[in-house]
């Protein structure tokens, strides 16, 4: 049985945007999205195709047009450390009616057991609307880490988002 069932309109869909201007560009294959889309089907997702664009501004145009879809969840990986162009929790932020701050630091503690350096994850998590949005880093083992967390409680997190309060 999957974590997230389908709700009574079928299949929940998800959307995974990649920030990655080097993967965008096409100077090397993006390695987590495959990862999250793997994931997600596990799960019982219906998937759009993922979306690999240039750090900064299009992560925001990508999510936003997602948005539109009314996806039950929203995947990113990448841009959430301290380059210049790491700009994907600014594009995410803005467009969270509510955060969910347990997430991240979840993941960011899972993280930390294996590498000092997730502490410096900036990725937000939280809700636009009945749609969850998480940023997850731009690692495979990142990536592998944050999904672990969200493991026992997508399901949950789902019903809740579309309104069923069983607990």
């Amino acid at each position: 049985m999957s974590a997230c069932e389908p709700s009574a309109h079928g299949p929940r869909k998800a959307g995974v945007v990649i920030a990655s201007t080097r993967a965008a560009a096409g100077i090397y294959a993006d390695e987590t999205g495959p990862i999250i889309l793997d994931w997600l089907n596990e799960h019982g997702f219906d998937t759009f195709p993922t979306m690999v664009v240039p750090d900064g501004e299009p992560v925001g145009a990508a999510l936003r047009a997602l948005l539109t879809q009314e996806p039950a969840v929203v995947i990113t990986s990448g841009g959430t450390g301290l380059s210049p162009d790491d700009r994907t929790p600014e594009m995410t932020l803005p467009l969270l009616d509510r955060e969910i701050p347990g997430l991240m630091e979840g993941i960011r503690r899972a993280g930390a057991t294996k590498t000092p350096m997730a502490m410096l994850s900036r990725g937000h998590a939280g809700a636009a609307g009945k749609s969850f949005i998480i940023n997850l880093p731009g690692s495979p083992k990142g990536v592998m880490d944050g999904l672990a967390v969200l493991d026992p409680v997508i399901g949950h997190l789902c019903e809740q988002l579309e309104g069923n309060h069983g607990h």
